[in-house]
């Protein structure tokens, strides 16, 4: 499969984003973003510096070669050729290549993009790729964890249709506190989301 880039329309509240692999000249940008306190809570790993960035994006465009991360830049997208913006991330995981029932989303915004609908509208695009995408390989149900204390990405969650499915104990130091796994099923409708 090749890379996708996956294209979300504006709102009256939100930019028109545009989720596309991450790329060696997004280097900058991802340390900037890991600079966000809040960011460094919420995600299990750390980008220090530029060097550091550049093993992240490498070791994302593998997952795209081994079909088992399948990691997106969440830009804004506006018209004509200025830079693009990054103002998150979503991915897709799969335990293995896929083939499997199950697979796992995850996603964080930078600062900047946070309260303007940048999660639910870049995670509902994502679920709708991955089941259009992987639905014939037999993936029927996507689940997002997220620590207990977040309650913006329960929120999130329940926007893009991931219903709460059981509560997860702590497994430091990966997942350091007692955590949610939302669930959405195939062919299960979502909350309305502004796109």
């Amino acid at each position: 499969m090749s890379t996708a880039r996956l294209e979300v329309a504006a709102t009256p509240s939100g930019p028109a984003l545009l989720l596309r692999p991450w790329c060696p000249g997004d280097a900058a940008a991802l340390v900037e973003a890991y600079r966000d306190a809040a960011l460094r809570r919420w995600t299990s790993g750390v980008v220090e510096d530029e060097a550091g960035a550049a093993r992240w994006i490498g070791e994302q465009a593998r997952g795209w070669e081994e079909r088992r991360r399948f990691a997106f830049a969440v830009v804004e997208s506006g018209p004509g050729p200025g830079p693009e913006r990054v103002l998150g991330h979503v991915v897709l995981k799969f335990a293995e290549a896929p083939g499997a029932s199950a697979a796992e989303v995850g996603y964080w915004t930078a600062a900047p993009a946070r309260g303007r609908g940048v999660a639910p509208r870049a995670l509902h695009a994502l679920t709708d790729w991955a089941f259009a995408a992987f639905g014939g390989d037999g993936l029927t149900r996507l689940e997002l964890l997220h620590q207990a204390d977040n309650a913006a990405s329960c929120r999130v969650a329940q926007k893009c249709g991931y219903a709460l499915a059981r509560l997860l104990p702590a497994a430091p130091p990966a997942f350091p506190l007692d955590g949610h796994v939302h669930v959405r099923e195939y062919g299960q409708e979502c909350a309305a989301v502004a796109r």
